[in-house]
């Protein structure tokens, strides 16, 4: 199930070499990042925990994960950009728990160096995010796919998925306790962003109670059931704002929020962004 709905799009592959140069905060992106170090240190704090980039290990950032990076010298690395394309599907991200770090074989420099070599034009020519995360970079980054020949896409995508492999060979299911009805209800709002969904439909089917659905999923998930649905919701807001050109008002429909202020006070609540500063002007630090 999980492989059949996977759908990966490679925004950008580079390689930069960074003097104290790598030092950003606040960061939280609608797309996934992989690193692959080759030299000098580098930290990244994710959820609170700190860990040290060393040369010959993998690491992988995913989506919507607030973290913050610091190096005080050289550091270099190469770095890939891709976003999982879904559609009322539930994301592999929203599935399982990645690991960090893992230690590269012999076979993943290789790769990512015909990464590189078959999208020569796809590194980021600017490392300043105010240069390039913004709408417009993010469409054309998207578009460039499908400017290559289709045996070019075709191995990209392949390469890609061999390195996401390794990190879902040891990935683990998100539910900590793995409680089938909360699974249940979180498989339906993952795949209903654009329906209101109502506790009462998930009380349906759980098969409890709505005291007792609050109190295992805020257990399972660290949310509220209203909390969840809101992050899902502006979470898959982000991406259209990025991806489309739909209107704010036809972004907040197409989640079912008829309510264009309600909308952007809710997206300004879990982003500290109206809806058109985030499409416009988004700061996002890092490369």
């Amino acid at each position: 199930m999980i492989i059949d709905n996977l759908n990966l799009v490679l925004l950008n592959v580079g390689y930069s070499e960074l003097n104290a140069s790598w030092n950003w905060k606040n960061i939280s992106s609608p797309f996934a990042r992989i690193y692959y170090v080759t030299g000098g240190e580098a930290k990244t704090y994710i959820n609170g925990k700190a860990y040290t980039l060393t040369p010959g290990n993998l690491y992988l950032t995913p989506p919507f994960t607030l973290h913050d990076d610091e190096s005080d010298s050289f550091f270099s690395l190469y770095y890939i950009h891709f976003y999982e394309k879904t559609y009322n599907k539930e994301s592999v991200f929203d599935k399982l728990d990645f690991p960090v770090e893992l230690n590269a074989n012999t076979l993943d420099s290789p790769l990512i160096e015909r990464l590189l070599e078959i999208n020569p034009e796809r590194h980021l020519h600017h490392i300043d995010p105010r240069v390039y995360d913004n709408t417009p970079s993010f469409s054309k980054f998207i578009a460039d796919n499908y400017l290559l020949p289709i045996h070019i896409q075709l191995e990209t995508r392949g390469i890609l998925y061999q390195i996401m492999a390794k990190f879902m060979g040891l990935a683990q299911l998100k539910s900590r306790y793995k409680d089938i009805r909360i699974d249940k209800c979180l498989r339906y709002i993952h795949e209903n962003t654009d329906k209101n969904v109502e506790l009462s439909q998930l009380t349906d089917i759980s098969c409890i109670t709505k005291d007792h659905l609050i109190r295992i999923f805020k257990k399972e998930t660290g949310y509220t059931p209203i909390k969840y649905i809101n992050i899902k919701k502006i979470e898959r807001a982000q991406l259209l704002l990025l991806t489309t050109n739909m209107s704010i008002a036809d972004v907040a429909l197409e989640l079912s929020i008829d309510n264009v202020s309600y909308f952007n006070r809710l997206f300004k609540q879990y982003t500290n962004l109206a809806p058109s500063q985030y499409r416009n002007n988004k700061i996002d630090t890092s490369i």
